[in-house]
């Protein structure tokens, strides 16, 4: 050091950089490439799911009206209980109840900043030295965030694209070891769009048993189901397998900004109980931070009032977008939907790079279309899937059209030149003006 000082003791964890991968990093480097265009076009927005930015998905007035009540009344000012306000814990118990065989009981429920602080919660009270934990690919990638920076091995599980998303479950089977301490699953699915069926779960339950782990479900998108199979929460294997269920008002109630999540332990055995599980995520509540006390406070009326057209009404639009992508895909020779989106708020594609000339994989694809077209989707590797892309479905449907026929002009740009003088007009991959 200068001046002959002792040298510094301290520096930055490498690993995290190296090993954190964000929806908003990627997001701000491809926003990046569209701020170097010279094309000028309007931005399409197909990368981050914030169903805000589409003007017809508005929360229903039962929601802001209820805050506004908590603030006025001036009782929620104060820290509230690290566990969360009763009366919030006992709505969120009744209302996941109304879905289960049993009813859960408030002390069951534990209040947290969103879904992430959920996560950022429950991985570091199972990280134990050696401890390994089962993730799906693709998946969210705040999971494997999360472990490493708490040192917690992660293994990864396929999902497959050829059976609708369904588990590998071979796969599973031959990850899991001694050390493995639970698998998480995220139904309805953020990257997939899929919706499990009942006996697919079912079959993971039996699975997570036999290797004695229990699973972390990610019900995030609870209930944003639109397709054949219905929403069915994993707390219904509860007695085959001890299950901890995230959950989030963020994306059914169209509030993600107000970052208001829980977590429910589903676990008539009480195994959680036995294993010190329970006091782990309670000892962890003492010392992260707490919802907004007024926001607690709202929550037994928006979860009571919140009539049952408004979650209709989402998703009879979600279910006319994702129509519209999956058809308008199939008009992109380059990229393949495996799997019309029947759930959540995206879709993943992949890409057939045997097609395009002078693109070498997922980023370079989202990049240069980013620069070109002024279109961003996630590209795949963030996700766990390279070499496909992640899209989102919360647009406007006029702005999804505009998106897809940027992205086949795209494709067609970049085309592979077929070989003996044959046109692309010939193969019928251009438009016709």
């Amino acid at each position: 050091m200068e001046n002959g000082s002792k040298k510094w003791n301290f520096q930055g964890n490498k690993g995290l950089n190296a090993s954190t991968i964000s929806v908003r990093g990627v997001y701000k480097m491809l926003m990046q490439s569209i701020n170097n265009n010279e094309n000028k076009k309007p931005m399409v927005g197909l990368c981050r799911v914030d169903p805000t930015v589409n003007s017809l998905f508005q929360t229903t007035l039962v929601a802001p009206h209820a805050v506004a009540n908590a603030v006025e009344s001036l009782n929620f000012n104060g820290y509230p209980p690290a566990a969360g306000l009763p009366d919030a814990k006992r709505a969120i118990a009744e209302y996941l109840s109304s879905d289960l065989p049993y009813k859960l009981s408030p002390d069951n429920v534990f209040l947290t900043v969103g879904g992430t602080q959920a996560i950022d919660i429950i991985l570091p009270v199972l990280a134990r030295p050696g401890a390994n934990i089962l993730l799906p690919r693709p998946g969210y990638p705040q999971y494997e965030s999360r472990a490493n920076c708490c040192l917690l091995e992660v293994r990864y599980f396929d999902l497959l694209p050829e059976r609708e998303w369904e588990v590998d479950l071979d796969s599973l089977e031959a990850l899991a070891d001694e050390n493995t301490v639970a698998m998480v699953l995220i139904n309805p699915s953020n990257p997939c769009g899929n919706v499990f069926t009942y006996q697919h779960l079912k079959k993971v339950a039996e699975t997570a048993r036999k290797l004695g782990i229990f699973v972390i479900s990610d019900e995030v998108y609870a209930h944003i189901a639109f397709g054949s199979n219905p929403f069915v929460p994993m707390g219904v294997f509860s007695s085959i397998v001890p299950v901890i269920t995230i959950g989030s008002l963020s994306k059914r109630w169209l509030v993600p900004g107000w970052r208001f999540g829980w977590i429910a332990t589903c676990d008539p055995h009480g195994t959680f109980q036995k294993t010190g599980i329970m006091t782990n995520i309670i000892s962890y509540l003492e010392i992260t931070a707490d919802p907004p006390t007024f926001l607690q406070a709202a929550i037994p009326q928006i979860l009571e009032r919140t009539n049952d057209d408004f979650h209709s009404n989402n998703l009879n639009i979600l279910k006319e977008t994702a129509n519209i992508f999956y058809n308008g895909c199939k008009e992109i020779p380059c990229l393949r939907c495996p799997h019309k989106p029947e759930g959540s708020m995206v879709a993943m594609v992949e890409i057939n790079f045997s097609q395009l000339e002078g693109i070498i994989d997922d980023v370079d694809f989202c990049t240069k279309l980013a620069r070109e077209e002024s279109v961003i989707l996630l590209p795949g590797v963030t996700v766990g899937l390279k070499n496909w892309v992640r899209i989102s479905l919360v647009v406007d449907s006029s702005e999804l059209e505009e998106g897809l026929s940027r992205i086949k002009a795209f494709s067609l740009r970049h085309a592979k030149m077929p070989k003996n003088n044959v046109t692309l007009e010939d193969l019928g991959m251009v438009e016709v003006c």
